[in-house]
């Protein structure tokens, strides 16, 4: 049986899960990163994107992660991000639909940063959904 490190997943707003993981590969800003239990301490910058997580209970969770970071210890290995979401709760359809009227108003010249946020938000799910498969 694999060996499990406690994880968690905090957003800006919420903590989204906390438990037992066997592995996490996370989008950071030079790659995908693999981490399993007794990994080297790390921090890293994460991308807007995906994190996968698979439990200690054979779970495959998909998180979609707007930026943030991941931070890696002997303890506990922690996502914090401003924006994640479980992909299990959100529709992948009005991800897409998001998406698609976030890009219309940049392109049409809205760059507020409410219209920046949504468009980053909703790229993070669409990458989710997509690796969800």
């Amino acid at each position: 049986m694999a060996v499990s490190f406690a994880i968690e997943v905090v957003a800006a707003d919420r903590l989204v899960w906390v438990g037992q993981a066997v592995q996490l590969i996370a989008t950071t800003t030079e790659g995908e990163i693999g981490v399993l239990a007794r990994h080297e301490p790390l921090i890293a910058t994460l991308a807007s994107g995906v994190a996968e997580i698979r439990t200690a209970e054979g779970e495959r969770l998909i998180v979609a992660v707007d930026g943030g970071f991941l931070s890696v210890s002997p303890e506990r290995t922690s996502i914090i991000s401003p924006y994640a979401q479980l992909v299990s709760e959100f529709d992948p359809a009005q991800a897409e639909a998001a998406l698609r009227a976030a890009q219309a108003k940049i392109d049409a010249g809205d760059v507020s940063q409410q219209t920046l946020t949504d468009y980053h938000h909703a790229i993070a799910q669409v990458k989710a959904a997509a690796r969800k498969g």
